[in-house]
Order: C-alpha cells, then sequence, then structure tokens
C-alpha cells in the first residue's frame, strides 16, 4: 500500500483528508493517510489565539485570526459543494458569518467524517527529501509535547500548509526610531486596542481594508491607509483616509510621498506573506509572488519537476474552500491512478497557457472569470461538483457592493450554490453590530 503525508491540517488539508474519506466510502482502496498538524487542533488560520510570534511549544505561531473578524466575502462563495450551510446550521443564515460560526462550519464537515485519527497534532515537519532511489520522500518529523523525533518514508508528500502565516515586513527610513507600537497585521488580535489611537495601516489590500474599518468601528481615533501602487478607493466613512508611500518616519511623524504629513501613535502593516516552505530543499520549494497561477506546478497543483509532490491553496483566492476541494479531489485521483499526468512537456504548455491569460486580465471581473474557469477545469475531470456560475456571479455581485458602500455590503444577502436557497438578511448591521459570538449570530 502507498503513503501519502499531508503537511498542515488547515482548511487545505482538511480538504485533502476529506477527499480520500469520500473514495473511502465508496468502497475505494486509499492510500495510507498520515497528516502532520503543529497546532493541537485542526483548523489552520481560523484558530484565534491570543499568542503572537511563538506558540507554547516555540514554534511560530500559524493563525492571524483576531477578535471581531467576519467574513469579507459572502459565504455562499466559499460554501462546500458537498456540506451546505444549511446543512450544519440546520436552517439558511446570513451572508457574512463572523470568525466563530466560520470555523464551526469548516470543522463540521471534518467531524461528521471522522478522520481526526489520520491526523497526528502538535507534530512539526521539519525535513523532507526525496530519495530518488526508492522514488520516495523521507519526512522528519519532531512531536512538539515529548519532544521526539520521528523519520518515515512516503510515497507522495501534500504541501497544505498555506500562505498567509509568515509576514512579509518591509522596512523603512526613520520606522526604527518610532516612539509607538509596530506590529504586522499577522499579530492583530483585538481592535479594541487601538481605541482613541492615530492609526496608521500600510497596505491597501483586504488585511489594511478589514482592519482599517475594524480599528475605526471600535474607537480609533482616525485611520490612515497607505498605498504603494493605488488607493482602495472606497467611501469611507469619516476618520478614515488615504495617502500614498511613505517616504519616512520622523519620530511619530509619517512623511507621504506627496507631501503631507501625519502623527500616529501606533503602525500597523498589512503587507502581505511569504511563500515560505524551510522544510522543503531548495528542488522542492515553490517560489512565488501572490498571484492567481504561479509558476511551477501543473493543474495549479502538482510540482513539476517531480509530480510525486503536491501544493494545495497556493494561489491568490478569491475562490477558497470549494477551490481547495477541486485540487484536493483532483491531487486525490493523481494519487489513486485515475488521473494520468501528461509528459513534462505538456504540463508546462499548460501552464504557460493559464499565466498567459492571468498576465492579460486587466480587472476583478475578469480575475474571477479566470479563477472560475480553472476551478471548472478541475472539477469537471473528478465527483465534485457545485454551481461555479453561481458563484462566479456572486462574486461579482459583491464586489458591486463593496464599491456602492464598503460600510453595508456585509449586510447583503446571497444564494447558495449547493442549496439554491436565499440567505436571510442579518438581525444588525454589521457597522453598529458590536458582539461577533455564534449566540448573538444566530439569534
Amino acid at each position: 500500500m502507498s503513503r501519502i503525508a499531508i503537511i498542515g491540517a488547515g482548511p487545505c488539508g482538511l480538504s485533502q483528508l476529506r477527499a480520500f474519506h469520500v473514495a473511502q466510502a465508496k468502497g475505494d482502496d486509499i492510500p495510507e493517510i498520515v497528516c502532520f498538524e503543529k497546532q493541537n487542533d485542526w483548523g489552520g488560520l481560523w484558530n484565534y489565539s491570543w499568542r503572537t510570534g511563538t506558540d507554547e511549544y516555540g514554534e511560530s505561531c500559524h493563525n492571524s485570526m483576531y477578535k471581531y473578524l467576519w467574513s469579507n466575502g459572502p459565504k455562499e462563495c466559499l460554501e462546500f459543494g458537498d456540506y451546505s450551510f444549511d446543512e450544519h446550521f440546520g436552517r439558511p443564515i446570513p451572508s457574512f458569518p463572523p470568525r466563530q460560526p466560520l470555523r464551526e462550519y469548516i470543522i463540521g464537515r471534518a467531524e461528521k467524517s471522522g478522520f481526526r485519527d489520520w491526523v497526528r497534532f502538535a507534530h512539526a515537519v521539519r525535513e523532507v527529501r526525496f530519495i530518488s532511489d526508492t522514488n520516495q520522500f523521507l519526512v522528519r518529523a519532531v512531536d512538539l509535547v515529548n519532544q521526539t523525533d520521528t523519520e518515515e518514508m512516503f510515497d507522495y508528500v501534500v504541501v497544505a500548509t498555506g500562505h498567509f502565516s509568515v509576514p512579509h515586513l518591509p522596512t523603512f527610513s526613520g520606522i526604527d526610531a518610532f516612539p509607538g507600537r509596530v506590529i504586522h497585521g499577522h499579530d492583530f488580535r483585538d481592535a479594541a486596542e487601538f481605541r482613541d489611537q492615530r492609526l496608521l495601516v500600510i497596505g491597501a489590500s483586504y488585511s489594511a481594508e478589514d482592519i482599517a474599518l475594524q480599528s475605526k468601528k471600535y474607537g480609533a481615533a482616525s485611520v490612515t491607509c497607505s498605498y504603494r501602487t493605488g488607493p482602495m478607493g472606497f467611501d469611507w466613512p469619516d476618520g478614515i483616509e488615504e495617502l500614498p508611500t511613505i517616504e519616512s518616519f520622523d519620530g511619530a511623524t509619517a512623511h507621504f510621498s506627496n507631501g503631507e504629513r501625519r502623527e500616529f501613535d501606533s503602525i500597523i502593516l498589512c503587507t502581505g506573506y511569504l511563500h515560505h516552505f524551510p522544510f522543503l530543499p531548495k528542488a522542492l520549494r515553490l517560489k512565488t509572488t501572490n498571484r492567481l497561477y504561479p509558476g511551477g506546478l501543473y493543474k495549479g497543483i502538482v510540482w513539476l519537476d517531480n509530480p510525486r509532490l503536491i501544493y494545495l491553496g497556493m494561489q491568490d483566492q478569491y475562490y477558497t474552500f470549494s477551490m481547495f476541494d477541486a485540487q484536493a479531489w483532483y491531487a486525490r485521483d493523481i494519487v489513486m491512478g485515475q488521473i494520468d499526468l501528461p509528459s513534462r512537456g505538456e504540463m508546462q504548455a499548460d501552464i504557460d497557457k493559464w499565466q498567459q491569460r492571468e498576465e492579460a486580465l486587466t480587472n476583478p471581473a475578469e480575475d474571477i472569470d479566470f479563477q472560475t474557469d480553472y476551478c471548472k477545469d478541475l472539477s469537471t475531470k473528478v465527483d465534485y461538483s457545485l454551481d461555479w456560475d453561481l458563484v462566479a456571479q456572486n462574486f461579482k455581485d459583491w464586489e458591486h457592493h463593496k464599491e456602492e458602500s464598503i460600510l453595508s455590503y456585509r449586510d447583503k444577502a446571497f444564494r447558495s450554490p449547493v442549496t439554491q436557497t436565499y440567505a436571510p438578511t442579518h438581525h444588525t448591521s454589521w457597522w453598529e453590530e458590536m458582539n461577533d459570538s455564534t449566540e448573538m449570530f444566530l439569534s
């Protein structure tokens, strides 16, 4: 029997485990599966912790979850094709859940599947090495609780560690002498910490957008967002502004490239994350920026230089959970011999075709269509189904709602691509709702 190692039990790893579980439930022979997860529970980034920097074992903290986070996209755009929100909660729920019910949904499918014994919790992978003589991988891991090392051989390795846990930290002239607090968004935990402060958020993507809004919502005196290439351009509420890139700091004063200057009490760097795989040698290590179709990955998942190595979820993402499922189902069928890989030249040509299309994209609607077609390309070859066209339309409607009002887009309702039911409207507008508990949300 072949053996497969899955590194990570967050949403990507859970999708891979679910894919094999579905095959097993149909009576198929599946490989022996070992999933290594360095946290004490599954859920990946969705595991909230007060800790920052390092965890109780001295490992780098993986999650970036913070209090008061609500989904910034409709749940109907991330719904599992085989496990609806209606099924989990017993009824339709609003389209933009906070973090607690979202995590409960993610974990609910895993718990229902009953594959927890496939996961070794508190196990950190230290090294993956390909042994050409046996055409296998040696995986070295450490049991963090007992501090014991293991070395085992596997026929396939799936890297499901994600790429939103190792911060990209740029520097700015004079920031070392800034008298206030400077953190990356990865270490942001509670917006109320910045109550009555003049806050500088450096960045112009989703985390900058949400942290700026959260901080103002929970009492920041003002929030200034600094962009490098272009502003987010929303109709911000009073107290939030956008200014171009920072040239330097002089004490608490930031000097911007347009000649403006502002004084700040704290700085949050929302400057992105690194694709970081210290357990992999250079020959197996993905190096890419955050893009819709990374190079070197056939069908966005198969490592071109060694097709026994598979990466999940390494794309820039409109789609999340359902895309991870499509990738995992496709990876499963490669491992189980139900999908034959073409020649290296054909795989490279397929990568080139997708990347050339990506480079011609000019707006979010085209981005959404691109990633929709990618998900369709995977799912039509496996036993995973979803109304991808409805999801794409939901995404496009969501984009328009954000342009119309950055404060009220979370108050909208969408239709499920699984059950076709419409979500109810939440009882309180997001901007006015200060309680993010599951009990409040479902009340």
